[in-house]
């Protein structure tokens, strides 16, 4: 029996593997044939860009798409098989995997584990430790309230009154007259944006999202079956083309678009009001739903923000509410442990996504949401996000500075909020300097993982985790990444020092 589970098809191959090329270093070779291509098979599987178990293409097919020789396609599938990168049995085919003793590469951007943190630099993950003491004292203040909760089942597939009512209050605050009858809390952003994929996008349905998106809601969206349908992002901060836009929803009618009008992940750009007036009414001329994530709405680090400075919500130019959702979460602007998101829409659509719930996830827990409440009854909330920017605006700064001190080849443009730098690295392939950063104790996200079909080779993210001593130290090592990009060097390389903050 055959021991592949999907397929990738030759030409989806070839655009993938063409979408690496990176500058010769001065001086270097270029590898044979064959070996840059077993290269780029077994970097695409370490990425999860091609998945393990999924059949490769036939020898005569790939080298048709890759305009070389069978030969030179037999040899690279050779050597992978020889590395423990591929397996094969005659009639079945062949079909990629991983050496014994290796962990399987992650599709999305899961946070080290905390033992190896000792050792490694973690810049995969965009979130930051807890503000505390405002974590201790919402639990706190969460367990007073739970007694009355606890006498009863437990099952709030919409969330706990109390916090629908307080979430749709702060958004009336905001100019958005909102019911608690459009508020659904979730697990998460992300399990918000999942009911909203299955009630609406359907496997093989269209979903519109912009060039570059965020990694895991894009593997969130593929994984559902979706056909993604990239709309590429206005040159540097200044975000989104609107013209772009509107000749994606017209031509493409997708079911669905996504959307990160603040402070956007990964580029940090923040769309001005006119852009979200234009985009919400391409999306209702095409029929479309516009799902608007403001997960990083209030991680503004510029001052001029403070005071109503912000753009007023996405959904603010839908009064109806028959063409936005919106999503946001408390796990970006807070901690990403607190698994509390939500979503705000016209009734008809909550009581959709709740009554699909009930094959998903049943609920979300109500000690968390108890815990939100407290902090947005309290002015908690506040408090926590004023020492959450604080420490992002510490970080990035510190960042910066070490990263244009090691690295002046490279380009990035300073954001005034959210948490990542979108860094154009210096000609070399993000997904090469990726590998190398394991090798020399930094993890980095490339650019491939936030757009679609292996665009954005040359980017990675860089993200606001870690400020000071750490900083500097994360520019040095991943300047010790490019050189082994830039220098060719294969083989193992001298084991991290450990590196305490």
């Amino acid at each position: 029996m055959a021991q592949w589970t999907s397929a990738v098809g030759a030409a989806q191959l070839a655009r993938l593997l063409n979408s690496q090329q990176d500058r010769p270093a001065p001086g270097t070779r270029r590898p044979p044939a064959y070996r840059a291509l077993a290269d780029g098979i077994r970097l695409l599987v370490l990425e999860g860009r091609v998945p393990v178990a999924a059949r490769l293409p036939a020898e005569r097919e790939l080298a048709l798409s890759l305009s070389v020789s069978r030969t030179t396609v037999a040899a690279a599938y050779e050597a992978l098989r020889g590395e423990g990168f591929l397996e094969s049995r005659r009639g079945a085919g062949s079909w990629t995997a991983v050496p014994a003793g290796n962990p399987l590469p992650a599709r999305g951007l899961e946070p080290l584990p905390p033992e190896a943190l000792g050792s490694v630099i973690d810049l995969g993950c965009a979130s930051l430790p807890a503000p505390e003491p405002w974590l201790t004292r919402a639990v706190q203040g969460a367990l007073e309230e739970l007694p009355p909760y606890a006498h009863t089942h437990g099952d709030y597939p919409a969330g706990l009154p109390a916090l629908r009512a307080m979430i749709a209050e702060r958004y009336t605050a905001r100019g958005v007259p909102t019911m608690p009858e459009q508020i659904m809390v979730t697990t998460g952003a992300m399990g918000a944006i999942d009911a909203i994929c299955h009630l609406f996008g359907g496997r093989g349905e269209r979903i519109a999202v912009e060039s570059p998106s965020y990694a895991n809601i894009l593997q969130l969206m593929r994984e559902a079956g979706a056909r993604l349908v990239p709309v590429a992002m206005a040159e540097g901060l200044s975000g989104w083309d609107m013209d772009r836009w509107r000749q994606v929803l017209r031509e493409s009618a997708p079911r669905l678009a996504y959307v990160v009008a603040d402070f956007h992940n990964p580029t940090g750009a923040l769309a001005d009001e006119d852009q979200r007036r234009r985009i919400v009414d391409a999306a209702r001329s095409a029929g479309t739903v516009l799902v608007a994530d403001e997960t990083m709405g209030q991680l503004w680090l510029d001052e001029k923000y403070a005071d109503g400075g912000m753009p007023r919500p996405v959904c603010a130019f839908d009064p109806a509410g028959s063409t936005v959702i919106t999503v946001g979460s408390a796990s970006k602007a807070f901690w990403a442990g607190m698994r509390i998101g939500w979503v705000r829409a016209a009734p008809d659509v909550i009581r959709g996504l709740v009554a699909a719930r009930a094959y998903a996830d049943l609920g979300t827990p109500v000690l968390e949401q108890l815990a939100v409440n407290w902090l947005f009854s309290t002015g908690g909330w506040e408090q926590a996000l004023d020492l959450r920017r604080a420490q992002a605006r510490e970080n990035r700064d510190a960042l910066v500075t070490a990263v244009r001190r090691e690295l002046p080849d490279w380009e990035f443009e300073v954001p005034d909020g959210g948490l990542t730098l979108w860094v154009r690295a210096g000609g070399l392939s993000g997904s090469r300097l990726a590998e190398a950063g394991e090798r020399v104790g930094v993890r980095v996200p490339s650019g491939p993982r936030f757009g679609v079909d292996g665009a954005f080779e040359g980017y990675v993210r860089l993200p606001f985790t870690v400020g000071g001593a750490v900083a500097e130290e994360a520019a040095v090592r991943l300047a010790a990444a490019a050189h082994l990009v830039e220098t060719g060097a294969t083989g193992g390389a001298e084991s991290p020092r450990t590196f305490v903050a």
